[in-house]
């Protein structure tokens, strides 16, 4: 995925004033890893991660990328999300970057949205019940419209076999 340099070197800084503070080295292995989400879909597993960096580097292991990206999630720079699906899936951001989900139920797409009146809606409800939100998540679970065009055209399908039959 194409991100923009300032906003990588934002991200970078964030990293890296994070590792400082916990005395954490820099290495190859993990600037390859980092490098390889950066440059990676959103919502990528450790799974499809592991594979992105096994083609520069196939001697890094599953647990050295889990605790790579825990430590990315640790300063947020990455974010944690679980889709339903099992996996635990991983994408670039942080308090400065917030946008919503759309998951297919049927092929697992993740369609990414930003919608302000929701947003200000939220906000109304929650200074309504005096309540301070610190962070949510908005997920809507349904049938992507590819899917829906599968299903109709599967349904005429199977429609003029039933008809051709009688």
């Amino acid at each position: 995925m194409d991100r923009a340099p300032a906003e990588l070197k934002h991200f970078r800084a964030i990293l890296r004033e994070h590792m400082d503070k916990k005395g954490l080295r820099s290495t190859e292995q993990r600037r390859l890893i980092i490098e390889t989400f950066f440059g990676a879909d959103n919502h990528v597993s450790i799974e499809e991660l592991l594979a992105g960096v096994r083609v520069r580097d196939p001697r890094i292991g599953y647990a050295t990328v889990y605790r790579t990206l825990k430590l990315l999630a640790e300063c947020g720079v990455a974010n944690e999300r679980r889709f339903g699906d099992g996996l635990t899936r991983y994408e670039l951001g942080d308090d400065a970057t917030h946008h919503d989900h759309l998951i297919c139920l049927q092929c697992g797409a993740i369609a990414e949205f930003e919608e302000p009146r929701i947003e200000d809606l939220q906000d109304r409800v929650a200074k309504r019940y005096g309540f301070s939100v610190r962070s949510h998540k908005h997920e809507l679970y349904g049938v992507c419209a590819s899917c829906q065009s599968r299903e109709r055209e599967s349904r005429r399908k199977g429609a003029r076999k039933s008809a051709s039959i009688r």
